[in-house]
């Protein structure tokens, strides 16, 4: 949805997964939406260059997040969050659902 603003539609999800999420890993942020791991790398640190972003590490891990010091990190939220309400209702879940302990055994999925 945004692709043509942003220029790259990783670029747009990887806005959109920090944005919900608040911080995350580029294999992490690759695998939640099924992209190879090197043009998330790359805009990442295109992003992280441009200031857009922050990393920090966590042991071995780089974390990346929003940056709060960005001078229009206001009016970027609020463009995610205008574009996440025109996504279809199963992306949003996805995107918004945070699991943290595994699943107990014998659920149903």
């Amino acid at each position: 949805m945004l692709e043509p603003i942003l220029g790259s539609k990783n670029k747009e999800r990887i806005l959109l997964y920090l944005r919900i999420r608040k911080e995350g890993y580029a294999r992490e942020i690759s695998r939640f939406f099924g992209t190879d791991l090197a043009p998330v790398q790359k805009q990442l640190e295109r992003l992280e260059n441009g200031g857009v972003l922050y990393s920090r590490s966590a042991g071995r891990t780089r974390l990346y997040g929003l940056n709060p010091r960005y001078p229009f990190l206001g009016d970027l939220r609020s463009l995610l969050d205008k574009a996440l309400a025109f996504y279809p209702s199963e992306e949003r879940e996805k995107l918004t659902m945070t699991r943290t302990r595994p699943r107990r055994k014998g659920k149903p999925l």
